[in-house]
């Protein structure tokens, strides 16, 4: 399994001004003209773009995929997003200087929101070597269940586990960003801003991958198919669902390499699709609501 590397997380935004202002650093920008056949940005069939935001190349960190749909202003937030935590002195300090809310939950750590209500820890401290940010944090509703699905089948790492604060620290190597578990009580509820996490895998383990899922008869939202970008590699995917139906995508290493590839235009691509969106007459020429 340490050929496996944890990628992104999926988040879908409503306002692209606020959120470029508090999440750009590192940018690949990409639009499409209608919906992803892996339902990358969601139940939604129309025109939408996305974002990859981070603090370096994916190829070693996580990073942050703002996915936009045209047209939808708004996403209702469930519980099962917990937060990322980012150990970054200099987010702290740009956070302050922008005026950006921070509450100070611990001596040197600070809670504040991205636009959209998505919760981000902060750690006045400098970043280690890899990768600043350091977990992403996720709710289950049955803490053992989660790890023998993560831990078990997709062969995660546990590094933590606290049953008396039912949370659990996973993955796939000490240098990538880690999984967090955090148990609570009810049923995890994902409502219509649900994100993705992602990894990546030897494109030869996929097949095998989703033949695990059958046998184990879990459940697979999207059976392995190829994704093309275009103008870009073609890469293959597969989306699987963990028992609370967190939405998972494993994708082919060695394409996703080629096709995550730092844009150098990526700020500018942004700045236009911003500048050139015309939501309201996209759909109005398609007869979309």
């Amino acid at each position: 399994m340490e050929t496996r590397r944890a990628l992104h997380f999926v988040f879908k935004v409503g306002n692209r001004f606020q959120t470029a202002r508090f999440f750009r650093d590192v940018l690949r920008h990409e639009e499409f003209e209608e919906g992803c056949k892996a339902t990358c940005n969601g139940p939604y069939d129309g025109k939408w773009s996305k974002t990859m935001v981070g603090f370096g190349p994916e190829d070693d960190h996580f990073v942050a995929e703002l996915t936009y749909n045209y047209g939808i202003k708004d996403y209702k937030l469930g519980n099962d997003f917990k937060g990322i935590t980012v150990a970054s002195s200099q987010a702290v300090s740009n956070a302050r200087e922008l005026k950006w809310p921070l509450t100070e939950l611990a001596e040197g750590v600070f809670e504040t929101e991205a636009p959209g209500g998505y919760k981000f820890y902060l750690q006045n401290q400098s970043p280690p070597q890899s990768d600043p940010v350091l977990k992403v944090t996720l709710a289950v509703s049955d803490l053992q269940k989660s790890l023998n699905y993560w831990s078990n089948l997709l062969g995660m790492k546990i590094y933590e586990k606290n049953e008396e604060k039912q949370r659990a620290l996973l993955g796939y190597a000490d240098n990538q960003c880690k999984l967090e578990l955090q148990g609570i009580k009810g049923a995890v509820d994902h409502a219509a801003a649900f994100g993705r996490i992602a990894f990546s895998c030897p494109q030869k383990e996929l097949p095998d991958l989703e033949d695990l899922m059958k046998r184990e008869k879990q459940k697979i939202l999207t059976p392995l198919v190829s994704l093309d970008t275009p103008g870009k590699a073609t890469v293959q995917v597969v989306i699987l669902a963990d028992p609370d139906g967190h939405e998972i995508c494993f994708v082919g290493d060695e394409a996703f390499r080629e096709l995550s590839k730092m844009d150098p235009t990526g700020n500018q691509l942004l700045d236009d699709a911003m500048a050139a969106d015309k939501s309201d007459e996209w759909f109005a020429k398609r007869s979309k609501r």
